[in-house]
């Protein structure tokens, strides 16, 4: 009965049975994809600095840009 009523949707509106699989599938691409891609050596690049370092000396600020 379930499996007439998914055949039915996938032919009639293919559409929306196509966008049901997709989005069943997503999640489990999110669990399994994080450790094939470490088990063919996959390595995390190095984070993205969240601030940048101030130089420890006096601030000059700019001149000769005034209208």
């Amino acid at each position: 009965m379930v499996f007439q009523y998914i055949r039915r949707a996938a032919h009639s509106n293919p559409y929306i049975f196509t966008s049901f699989v997709v989005a069943a599938i997503g999640p489990v691409l999110v669990v399994a994809v994080p450790p094939l891609r470490e088990s063919q050596g996959y390595v995390r690049p190095a984070r993205v600095p969240d601030t940048y370092p101030l130089p420890n000396r006096a601030r000059n600020p700019p001149s000769g840009y005034e209208d």
